[in-house]
This record gives C-alpha cells, sequence and structure tokens, in this order.
C-alpha cells in the first residue's frame, strides 16, 4: 500500500513537533500555518520552539517536509491533523476559537476521503460538536511534554482515539500511519479519550502535589525528600516514572487547563471536585516558597538586597513563560535591585530588571542567588566561583541543580525543596 500523506494546520508547538515525528518515519508531511515569518524559517531548518534535538531532526528529515503559508497545499493530504497549541489565559481558561476558525478553514479543501485528526487539547463534547463526516472524524490524544516533546512525540507509548464509533475500522491511510510507531492503539468515543487525557494530567496533579505537600513536611521535620522518593517509585503501584520531584506549584498551563474544565463540569453537573480546589489550592502554596523563603532568610533583614534570578522559563528546555514561578517571583520583587539571566527566555519580558548575558554575570554583587528554572547549564556553576563573586552567601536552589554540601563548603546557606537549608546560620 503507498504510503499516506500527512498534513498539519497549525505551526506552533505541538504541531511543528509533530509533523516532524512524522517525516522521521518517512511519511512525506505537508505543514501549514498562517505565520509566513514561522513557515520561512521552518522552510530554512529553523523551528519557532525550543526542543532538544528538534532543530537536528528537522533537518535531518527536511526531504520528507513541505511547508505552506496555503491551506490549500493539504488538499494532498491523506491525514491531516489540527494540531495548533490552545491558548490559554491567566485564569486557565482556553480559547477554542482559533481552534475553531482553523477547523473551518481546513474542512473546505480537504480531499472527499481524507480522515480530519484533532490533536489540540480540547474538553469533552468539542468534537462530536464539529460540523464534519463522523466516519472521517477523530480526536487524538497528545501527551508531549515541553521539554521531552520530541522523545515523546518520536516514541508514543500508545495512542489514545477519540471516534464517532470505536467498533469500526479506522480509515485505511490513518490506521497505516499510527501503525507505523508500533505501539498500542487504542480507540474509544470522542467524549472517553476527551476525558483520558484530562485523566492523564490528574494521574500528573495527584503525584506532583503528593511531592509538594510531602517535601514541605519533610524541610519541616528535618527529613530528605530525596531520600523517600526513590522507595516509593519502587512501589509497583506507584512506579519508577511517577512524578515525585518537588516543584513550585503547577505550571505550564496544561495541567491548569484540566483541572478548570473539571471545575466548570462540576459546576454545570452537580458533582464533587472537592479534591480539585485543593491541588490548586496546594499548587498556589508551593509556588509562593521561594518568596517565603527569599524574604525569611534575606528581604526581611534587608529589604534593598540585591538578588540575581537564574531562569525564567516555567521549566527547563522550553521558552514558555506560562504561568512560570520564576515570573511569579519577580512580579513580587519589582522595583528591586534584581538581575536576571536565561539561556533562552529574553531578558525583556522583564523589561524593569537588569539582564546579565551569562549566570556568573547575573550573581556578581547578589545577596542572594535564586535558581528559579533548574536548566542543565546552570549544573555547571562551581559554588566557590558564586563566592568568589556574590557579596551574600544566600542560594535557593529548589530543584537541586548545585551541590548543596559543596554550597556549604564554599560558605553558603543553602535553600532547597524537601530538606531544611544547611550550611552558615541556617534557619527553620
Amino acid at each position: 500500500m503507498k504510503r499516506p500523506v500527512i498534513g498539519f494546520a497549525g505551526m506552533t508547538h505541538l504541531g511543528v513537533v509533530s509533523a516532524v515525528a512524522a517525516a522521521a518515519r518517512g511519511f512525506k508531511v505537508v505543514c501549514y500555518g498562517a505565520d509566513a515569518a514561522v513557515v520561512a524559517g521552518l522552510a530554512k531548518g529553523k523551528p519557532p520552539v525550543v526542543e532538544p534535538n528538534l532543530d537536528r531532526l528537522l533537518k535531518r528529515h527536511a526531504k520528507f517536509l513541505s511547508f505552506s503559508g496555503d491551506v490549500a497545499a493539504l488538499g494532498a493530504c491523506n491525514v491531516v491533523y489540527i494540531a495548533a497549541d490552545v491558548p490559554t489565559d491567566d485564569a486557565a481558561l482556553s480559547d477554542l476559537a482559533p481552534i475553531r476558525a482553523l477547523i473551518d478553514g481546513v474542512v473546505p479543501v480537504l480531499n472527499r476521503k481524507a480522515a480530519l485528526v484533532v490533536l489540540c487539547q480540547v474538553p469533552p463534547g468539542f468534537t462530536r460538536a464539529q460540523g464534519f463526516a463522523k466516519g472521517r472524524l477523530f480526536y487524538q490524544v497528545e501527551t508531549l511534554v515541553f521539554g521531552r516533546a520530541v522523545e515523546r512525540a518520536t516514541k508514543p507509548e500508545r495512542f489514545i482515539l477519540g471516534c464517532a464509533d470505536p467498533a469500526k475500522k479506522l480509515p485505511p491511510a490513518y490506521a497505516q500511519f499510527l501503525k507505523s510507531f508500533g505501539c498500542p492503539i487504542l480507540p474509544m468515543r470522542y467524549e472517553s479519550a476527551e476525558l483520558a487525557k484530562i485523566g492523564v494530567n490528574f494521574c500528573l496533579v495527584a503525584s506532583v502535589s503528593v511531592a509538594n505537600t510531602l517535601a514541605e513536611v519533610s524541610e519541616a521535620i528535618g527529613a530528605d525528600w530525596t531520600e523517600i522518593a526513590p522507595a516509593l517509585k519502587l512501589d509497583a503501584r506507584i512506579g519508577p516514572k511517577a512524578y515525585l520531584a518537588p516543584g513550585l506549584g503547577i505550571a505550564g498551563g496544561n495541567l491548569e487547563r484540566d483541572l478548570r474544565t473539571v471545575l466548570d463540569i462540576a459546576a454545570a453537573k452537580g458533582t464533587d471536585a472537592g479534591v480539585v480546589r485543593a491541588w490548586l489550592a496546594n499548587s498556589a502554596h508551593r509556588k509562593e516558597w521561594t518568596w517565603r523563603t527569599l524574604n525569611r532568610a534575606v528581604l526581611s533583614a534587608n529589604p534593598d538586597a540585591r538578588i540575581a534570578v537564574l531562569g525564567l522559563a516555567y521549566k527547563e528546555n522550553t521558552q514558555s513563560t506560562k504561568n512560570s514561578p520564576a515570573l511569579a517571583l519577580l512580579a513580587k520583587l519589582k522595583g528591586g535591585a534584581v538581575t536576571v539571566h536565561d539561556p533562552v527566555v529574553p531578558a525583556s519580558t522583564v523589561p524593569w530588571a537588569r539582564s546579565a548575558d551569562m549566570p556568573l554575570a547575573a550573581a556578581k554583587g547578589a545577596d542572594a542567588l535564586v535558581i528559579a528554572t533548574p536548566w542543565p547549564e546552570y549544573r555547571a556553576i562551581k559554588p566557590a566561583a558564586l563566592a568568589r563573586l556574590m557579596t551574600g552567601r544566600i542560594i535557593l536552589d529548589p530543584y537541586r541543580i548545585l551541590d548543596g554540601k559543596a554550597c556549604v563548603r564554599a560558605g553558603f546557606e543553602y535553600h532547597t525543596l524537601g530538606m531544611p537549608p544547611i550550611g552558615c546560620g541556617a534557619r527553620d
């Protein structure tokens, strides 16, 4: 059987990564994007998003990829994915209007046998409500993770598919494409697949909330959460890949969106969502850890302290700042003597702060250093070098990027998530 042509509409993070993963399987891929500058950049091998290995794979499989600003180019495809990122506001509410508009623009150019697949994260009921032939309309759950998106797109664990009739065979072209990845394919009704995506994120939120709650207890009682997490991962009921690393709340937008969706459903249908409200409250509390710790360790005694903040992105290996704990901290520090650095996010994101080209330059003269994003580059920082540059001796390193004991040997008071502070003058 001749290999089908796969199309992707929407050249944002989801669409670009998914298109490259399809090309890596040897399929001819047609990519449509409305932003001419983005399309031109992709044609030159320059993706609009930051992901490990994305630019390398984009260039390696360029012969399978074509990019166009003309939606009619998707008419040559056997399967077309609606793959634009869904924007959310500060309340984690999705704006689905751009996705509906994209679907409305794509449908008229499709050939009469093409399958249309919604890959965007949408609430239950969205797919069935689309005015397209239900036998050719599908919803596919995406489980990309910022910073690991290429890995997850090229080596998926399974495909969860929403269908009008899960008992019917998939269109041959769509089935051929999915089977090429060699993972389980799980067809189910539209609403089940849409809710399955939320279910995945709920399990992640539960793990994160457990880790954050007990990491704070560890800080209070003198335990060390990094000693506890490996024991939990050896429990088969939890597993070695459980999300048990404590962090600064839930960020990035996708998890919050699903929590908000279920709160809205609960309000409309009269179901109980108390645990969701508790998760959100726990996240908000944990996101304040850096601010509380900085106040207690530095600002309460020296309100004019000079603060260095390393990292602006909400997590490593991405340029996304959606709900970034770093930006939340900086909002509280606005007007102070603050210097920032991030290897990807432009310093203009925080226009009132001073910027530095290198991490050590940001630390020069600082009374306290906060590593707000766990970028791998920051692991190369030597505590002894910081001691020579900094005026103060306070380091806040929630993600344990630095060696805490080495920081103490260099004369620092070291604060991290999941255990009490250590080093000179360590306080509760």
